[in-house]
């Protein structure tokens, strides 16, 4: 049985079709115009719909695009032909991108559309979901483009460098992301619909991936890479393998906990591996227990580490979000879910927790102890970007190499921040409660101050040392400045640990 878009001419054809038809991210948004693209990215299909029957002639062939790849409708034969001429009808047909749909229509079997990386146009080849096609997904469905892909390639670090992995690369989004600042991409995935996918992926956008067939690490055995991403089946459940897109066949959060143990082994020094990951929150440990599992995966690795929990779900929110993803009938999506809560009770299981783990390999020749930070970013604003992750690392790397006398005669800046304060009204107007400086943007970026901490901050400049400027704040409120230094500094390194203070250049 062939995979979908088996025949390479094909591939090429229907690129070269797309993109004359200004099938691209903007091409799209220009049709269906701002207030319908906006309401189609919230899952309002109807409006978009609107927008392409009423598109102009010359605007015909995109409109048809939009209605069969991203609006899930049936086309007549004619039109498809009309908007994909070179790749034509049979052998879309032949290769899985369409099929009939009864008096001479056509309905599209896969999901192609627009992506963008901020710098280019891509596409992405996926299986439609279940909100465009009834009934529940195929076992080896392929995922497209979700919030965990996008939340995952906004955080990747973006150096240059040699060799990356993409592990369970589903049909290529990292892949694609990684393609700018890789030299070598290997990717793999258990299921061979999705390596086919990803082969088209990489092919529409004109690219070529290392593409490898297996679970895990397995095939990349005794290899390393500078750079390790992975979107994997990452959901918490009873071991069953009902989705390949979700389902690990692993009991709990065992796969991620395997791939945090293994990652060591496959990073060369100084190499980066993030991963998306959920865990289990047991009863009790709702308020913060959750770390020290994801730490007790973290021993033994010799891993530098940021572990950062976004979300918390409680097991019936968590079950009715893959349960709906499946698009699975009532009933058969009612008795799962029941299992599944059955099974969450038995293991005592709070809730999954869920974030991402950014792994850091010691460099040649270093020898600090692992510096593992686990931490609760849950706000909107508060995402992990690429920069930022960097930007964490080299700030621990800093703090470590720096000790307190070079702190000390170091010239420190302060990053634009805004001061926040709480109060409450008394008998002599309002009164000053609490005080927080934050960096706008900054994941986790804020930190408590005092009268004598916030003078500092706004005292650092760049101009004068650390030291001097806590003698000048010593003298003005008459303590001892050794006792000020000494208080000072966990609050500096705090702040610099969150990028509120900087050394200047």
């Amino acid at each position: 049985m062939n995979h979908p878009l088996h025949a390479t001419g094909v591939v090429d054809a229907l690129a070269a079709d797309l993109r004359a038809a200004g099938y691209t991210t903007d091409g799209v948004t220009e049709l269906l115009g701002a207030d319908a693209g906006a309401a189609f990215s919230r899952g309002l299909w109807w409006s978009a719909l609107r927008a392409t029957d009423r598109a102009p002639e010359d605007r015909q062939r995109l409109a048809t695009l939009i209605r069969l790849f991203l609006l899930g409708t049936d086309e007549s034969r004619d039109a498809v032909g009309r908007a994909l001429p070179s790749a034509g009808v049979d052998a879309l047909i032949d290769n899985g991108v369409v099929e009939p749909a009864g008096d001479a229509a056509l309905r599209a079997v896969l999901d192609i559309r627009p992506h963008s990386d901020g710098a280019t146009d891509l596409l992405v080849v996926s299986d439609q979901d279940s909100a465009l096609r009834s009934g529940p997904v195929h076992h080896d469905h392929v995922l497209g483009i979700g919030g965990a892909s996008v939340s995952l390639a906004h955080a990747v670090v973006r150096t240059p460098v040699g060799r990356a992995l993409d592990l369970g690369t589903g049909c290529g989004i990292q892949a694609l992301h990684l393609h700018a600042h890789c030299e070598e991409i290997v990717a793999t995935d258990t299921n061979p619909r999705a390596l086919a996918l990803a082969a088209a992926t990489a092919r529409l956008n004109g690219m070529s991936w290392d593409l490898r067939l297996g679970s895990m690490f397995e095939p990349v055995v005794g290899e390393r890479f500078d750079l390790i991403v992975s979107n994997p089946p990452f959901v918490v459940g009873t071991g069953s393998l009902d989705y390949i897109y979700r389902d690990s066949g692993m009991a709990g959060d065992a796969l991620c906990q395997n791939l945090i143990e293994q990652s060591a082994d496959h990073l060369t020094p100084g190499g980066t591996a993030q991963i998306m990951a959920n865990w289990i929150v047991r009863h009790g440990e709702e308020q913060g227990g959750w770390r020290d599992r994801v730490r007790g995966w973290l021993a033994g690795t010799g891993l530098h580490a940021w572990v950062v929990q976004r979300e918390f779900a409680d097991p019936i929110s968590y079950v009715s979000l893959w349960t709906s993803d499946a698009g699975e009938p009532p009933e058969q999506a009612a008795r799962r879910g029941g299992q599944w809560l059955d099974w969450f009770d038995a293991e005592g299981i709070a809730g999954v927790g869920m974030g991402l783990i950014t792994l850091r390999a010691p460099r040649v020749g270093e020898t600090r102890a692992p510096d593992q930070v686990l931490e609760e970013i849950t706000g909107a604003d508060e995402a992990l970007t690429g920069p930022e992750v960097e930007a964490f690392f080299a700030r621990r790397e800093y703090l470590h190499d720096t000790s307190d006398s070079q702190l000390l005669a170091a010239r420190l800046s302060t990053a634009p921040v805004f001061l926040e304060e709480q109060s409450l009204p008394g008998p002599d107007g309002w009164q000053v409660v609490g005080a927080a400086v934050r960096r706008p943007g900054g994941p986790a970026a804020v930190i408590g101050v005092d009268e004598v901490s916030r003078a500092l901050f706004a005292g650092c400049r760049g101009e004068v040392p650390l030291g001097t400027l806590i003698e000048l704040l010593a003298r003005f409120h008459g303590v001892d400045a050794d006792a000020l230094a000494e208080a000072a500094l966990p609050v500096v390194r705090e702040a610099i640990g969150r990028g509120i203070l900087y050394q200047a250049r």
